[in-house]
């Protein structure tokens, strides 16, 4: 018998990605979404033709409402949290729904979970936001982007929490709940910090999902911002080599219940925002991409690298999709389907 998983935020860029992999194996999924973000009902219908519109359950409620979220999961013997505020820019105009979302949303997930009896797995998808700026880590400056002087495997999971945002303060809350409902009740949860994650499905905008909102503008020819200087870094991590992550976190659950890991692309699939991944993008489209610039945004990062060795070793997990086969998969696949835009 096929173990029961509800999605919170499934009809998202990560979520349906998740279900659409689950149904393929014939799993039994349940979605709870509210359908409020951009591209939710593309996913759903791109899930319904694909797979049979009864394939799945669809709940359209939010993670706010805690009855709901209870109800969802009563039966529930995985749960993979997804829903979330995803946007910094949006949690510093409007702090108090981004708290409730993603602080007040946790904390009703965790109790559903805790309250269901049945110790449900639950996979929390955090950020890495939760380490704040890192003005204490050395950044060197090179000519198309910045680097850690003393970091060369990038971010451990033993770096200082510093939450820096009001996104970054409701996200980690969230995070530490989770990691603490593992130790108070026992009950066998992943928290996963999250780096930059790209790939279909993910309809970006200016303020959140950076890579997918370049390469949409690029194919559109719609107008770019750049906020800062371009030479910020980060690491990718392509949907497909996530969705590995989570698997392999479920699978192995008596390791990594109460456990915390840091998932990116690592040191080897790092790209600044615009100095080095515009010419990968003229490159594509065969012409020059004028952007405008814009001032640093709040609690931006020179550079974030995850150190993915903890994960490597206790998921028997690393990313396959280098930054060039990830981004040439996007693009295409923005190409294929401008009309969803």
């Amino acid at each position: 018998m096929s173990k029961r998983t509800l999605i919170t935020g499934g009809a998202g860029f990560i979520g349906s990605n998740y279900v659409a992999r689950l149904l393929s194996r014939g799993e039994d999924v349940k979605v709870l979404d509210n359908l409020s973000r951009g591209g939710a009902e593309r996913n759903l219908s791109w899930l319904r033709e694909t797979y049979g519109k009864d394939s799945f359950e669809l709940i359209q409620a939010d993670v706010r409402d805690a009855s709901a979220v209870k109800s969802a999961a009563q039966d529930a013997d995985i749960i993979v949290h997804l829903a979330a505020q995803v946007a910094v820019t949006t949690s510093v105009t409007d702090p108090r729904t981004d708290f409730e979302i993603n602080a007040l949303g946790t904390f009703n997930v965790m109790e559903a979970a805790r309250a269901s009896g049945r110790a449900p797995v639950v996979v929390y998808a955090s950020t890495n936001k939760v380490y704040g700026g890192m003005e204490d880590v050395e950044v060197v400056e090179k000519a198309t982007r910045y680097e850690y002087g003393t970091l060369p495997y990038g971010v451990s999971e033993q770096e200082p929490l510093d939450f820096h945002s009001p996104y970054g303060c409701s996200k980690g809350t969230g995070d530490q709940y989770v990691r603490d409902y593992a130790r108070i009740y026992g009950l066998p949860t992943v928290v996963m910090r999250q780096s930059c994650i790209y790939g279909p499905r993910q309809f970006g905008i200016e303020d959140q999902g950076w890579v997918a909102w370049f390469i949409i503008a690029t194919v559109l020819n719609r107008p770019m911002t750049i906020y800062g200087d371009g030479k910020q870094v980060r690491d990718l991590l392509y949907i497909d080599d996530l969705l590995n992550a989570y698997d392999a976190a479920i699978q192995r659950i008596d390791i990594t219940a109460g456990q915390v890991y840091n998932l990116g692309g690592g040191m080897v699939n790092t790209i600044s925002v615009w100095k080095e991944f515009g010419p990968m993008l003229e490159e594509l489209a065969g012409r020059d991409m004028p952007v405008q610039v814009g001032d640093w945004r709040p609690g931006d990062q020179k550079v974030y690298v995850s150190d993915i060795r903890k994960a490597k070793s206790q998921l028997n997990w690393s990313p396959d999709v280098s930054v060039q086969q990830g981004v040439q998969k996007l693009y295409d696949w923005v190409k294929q389907n401008q009309n969803l835009f």
